[in-house]
């Protein structure tokens, strides 16, 4: 054993729970990997489709069977600063590719939509069923059967969780995931944010807060808070499919070009034409889940991850529940601050160490699973450092430093900012639902207030413009859910609520919505899961009924009696006009076969 007795015993648990389905899955994989080099069972005609388009030189490559071929699944656009700087990544995929022996061809292209753009829009309900889509559309790239390995370019929300679940349905083949970097610090995030409660409020106009947004989404790369974008970049390097020290690299830096070239050799290093084999539906376990929601945890990560990890474990046979993540949030210290969970961006946290000093103090204190196999070999333990440019243009690594560079951004783990997790799971007679506390002050974690319903955020807009919100009250958003409208993220929210904290109201949200990585500083029970077009109890709060949130003690309860809450039918709510715009009418499908947030949320 290599992690403490707690961490071991959740995996254990969550290894002996889904016994059967990985075993079946293991077999699939290895079945698949039995066939040797994939192009061999091609015909002719199938092979030169395949390589129509390559040069010469390719082409000749390519007509046997001894050498490499990458897949690229690409999630470029150039609208979107995340995704932006991918442009050149293919050339240089293919040029590091030839110079080490092998080929490297663009197996297809995924969507990938921005929830800063289409937040409080009708195509954020799109947003949370991209990421089945996106797994969907990696599977098309690759059923070619033209690779012997794949790399992936994907950055934010519902991206890379797609591409994971693409990756592992493929999980005969290796995968190495390659970021492009946050942005370079702007406008700091609480003065963004302090804006938009102005704008909320009335006191600045359209104009101010443009300049003020533009100023923090200011060039290429991701949005510098900590949200489900970085967050998904810290779980790719903590559970091993990013090279070491990569995640947090500025894009358009020699640094940045460095890593992406050695990404495309080492996939090529690690197919069954090498002597280090290795098919990532192998190399992720249960024990890598398991780190992947340590690390969640210890910096205080995105809410989005409570279904996108149990949807992405799913995908190789893994049985993942709420209760593990509960149970490891309450082993695991949190060692990040990073806003919204503190002042800090990303950039601040890489340069005070970065995640080689959050993986080796994990694993110097047991957190972490170290007998892990990773892209980069057997063991955690080389993704404790610092990646640098050296004097011939390679990629070079250093030790984690021994210190953080700011105790204010980055915690030993013998001094965390607070002993438990950043997530939590409430429970109670409204079903379970995930509470973010990190950035909850202690004396806001306890609410007890009168419920006010609305059945769309609009609703409680408009309400707080009228000035019939300056009051203590629990909010309750509902028909928010994955069934009712694709689950989108209520961010438009946020301002009103933070001004009305601020005012002293004792408030806070309940939602069977989603907030996302960006949940801040008003505490907001989501996922609210059954939701309220599924039978939840959700949809029997009514104007007026008693509720309390403990995020302390883990229950979230509406304090009637279980005799009135029975009797009371279910509300209904028009959602008519959820259903047809900006695309929605095309994915009623997955409204109808979507799963419940606990699940994953998954169409699958």
């Amino acid at each position: 054993m290599t992690a403490r007795a707690e961490i071991e015993a959740v995996t254990a648990r969550i290894r002996e729970r889904s016994r059967a389905s990985r075993e079946l899955y293991l077999e699939q994989v290895m079945a698949a990997a039995g066939q040797a080099v994939h192009r061999s069972v091609l015909s002719c005609g199938n092979l030169a489709h395949g390589f129509a388009a390559c040069g010469p030189a390719d082409k000749t490559a390519l007509s046997g069977d001894r050498v490499p071929n990458i897949g690229i699944i690409t999630a470029y656009n150039d609208m979107l600063s995340a995704h932006q700087p991918f442009e050149p990544f293919p050339a240089l995929i293919k040029d590091a590719a030839r110079e080490a022996g092998g080929v490297a061809q663009v197996a297809g292209g995924v969507p990938a939509m921005c929830d800063g753009v289409t937040q409080g829009q009708p195509g954020m309900e799109l947003s949370l069923f991209s990421r089945d889509v996106i797994a969907m559309a990696a599977a098309i790239g690759l059923s070619h059967n033209m690779f012997d390995a794949a790399v992936y370019l994907g950055v934010c929300d519902k991206i890379v969780p797609g591409l994971v679940i693409g990756a592992l349905t493929f999980g005969h083949l290796p995968a190495v995931f390659i970021p492009a970097g946050p942005m370079t610090s702007g406008l700091p995030n609480d003065e963004k944010a302090r804006v938009r409660q102005l704008f909320a409020e009335g006191k600045v106009d359209r104009a101010a807060l443009l300049e003020a947004e533009s100023k923090s989404y200011h060039g290429p790369g991701t949005c510098t808070f900590y949200g489900t974008a970085n967050s998904n970049q810290m779980l790719m390097e903590i559970m091993g499919l990013h090279t070491p020290g990569s995640s947090f690299v500025n894009p358009n830096t020699p640094l940045r070009e460095a890593l992406t070239k050695e990404a495309a050799r080492r996939a090529l290093a690690i197919t069954a034409l090498g002597n280090e084999f290795t098919p990532v539906g192998r190399m992720i376990d249960e024990r890598s889940i398991v780190n992947g929601v340590v690390g969640l945890n210890a910096t205080g990560g995105s809410t989005n991850h409570t279904m996108h990890l149990i949807a992405m474990a799913a995908a190789a046979g893994i049985k993942l529940t709420w209760d593990d993540i509960a149970e490891i949030s309450e082993h695991v210290p949190l060692l990040a601050r990073v806003y919204p969970n503190g002042l800090a961006d990303v950039n601040h946290f890489h340069a005070a160490g970065g995640m080689g000093f959050l993986i080796r103090e994990l694993l110097d204190d047991g957190y972490l699973h170290e007998d892990v196999r990773t892209i980069w070999g057997e063991g955690l333990r080389p993704y404790a450092v610092e990646a640098k440019l050296a004097g011939n243009g390679m990629v070079t690594r250093t030790p984690a430093p021994r210190e953080s560079g700011s105790d204010k951004v980055l915690a030993p783990a013998a001094k965390p900012f607070q002993p438990t997790g950043g997530i939590r799971v409430l429970s109670g007679n409204l079903g379970k639902s995930i509470i973010k506390v990190s950035a909850v002050k202690p004396e806001h974690r306890v609410i007890e207030a009168p419920a006010l319903v609305f059945h769309s955020q609009e609703e409680m807009q408009a309400a707080f413009k009228a000035g019939e919100l300056d009051r203590d009250f629990i909010a309750v958003i509902r028909f928010q859910g994955p069934k009712a409208n694709g689950m989108p993220e209520l961010h438009k929210l946020t301002p009103a609520l933070g001004v009305l904290q601020d005012r002293g109201r004792r408030i806070a949200l309940v939602t069977d919505g989603r907030m996302s990585g960006a949940s801040g500083k008003v505490p907001a029970a989501i996922h609210v899961t059954p939701e309220a077009l599924d039978g939840g109890m959700i949809a029997r709060i009514r104007d007026g009924d008693p509720m309390r949130l403990d995020a302390e003690a883990g229950t979230l309860e509406l304090l009637i009696s279980a005799a009135e809450l029975a009797s009371r039918d279910n509300a209904e709510a028009d959602l008519s006009g959820n259903q047809f715009g900006m695309g929605r009418e095309l994915f009623a499908g997955f409204r109808q076969l979507a799963g419940r947030a606990d699940q994953g949320a998954s169409v699958f």
